[in-house]
C-alpha cells in the first residue's frame, strides 16, 4: 500500500480537494429536508436495533415467550424490540450485547 500525504491550507481555496462538498447542495437544504433525514435515520437504527434483537434471541434457539422469561423481561417489551417499535436502551441494550457474545455464561448468571 502506497502513502500518499498531501498538504491542504484553507485559506487556499485551491488546496482543498474539488468533489468533496456539492455546495449549491448543501446551501439549498431546508430545515425540512434536515428534519426528513433525521427521521430516516431514526427509522433506520430502529429497524437495526430491532434486527439485532431479533438475531440474539433466534442464536439462543428460544421462542419470544421463552426469551422474555429468562431474560425476566415482559414479552410485550421483546415484541417491541423485534417490530422496531421500541429500541432496547440502557441496561437492556448492554444484557443484549452480553447475550450476543457470551450467551452460555450471560443465561447462567441469569437463573
Amino acid at each position: 500500500m502506497k502513502t500518499v500525504r498531501a498538504k491542504i491550507d484553507p485559506a487556499i481555496p485551491a488546496s482543498l480537494a474539488s468533489g468533496r462538498i456539492d455546495r449549491a447542495r448543501v446551501d439549498a437544504t431546508t430545515e425540512a429536508d434536515l428534519g426528513r433525514q433525521a427521521t430516516a435515520d431514526e427509522a433506520e437504527a430502529m429497524h437495526d436495533a430491532a434486527k439485532f434483537a431479533r438475531r440474539v434471541r433466534k442464536r439462543l434457539g428460544l421462542s419470544q415467550a421463552e426469551f422474555s422469561e429468562r431474560i425476566d423481561v415482559p414479552l410485550e417489551t421483546i415484541r417491541n424490540w423485534e417490530q422496531g417499535k421500541r429500541c432496547p436502551t440502557g441496561a437492556a441494550k448492554s444484557l443484549l450485547k452480553v447475550l450476543d457474545k457470551a450467551p452460555e455464561a450471560a443465561l447462567a448468571a441469569l437463573q
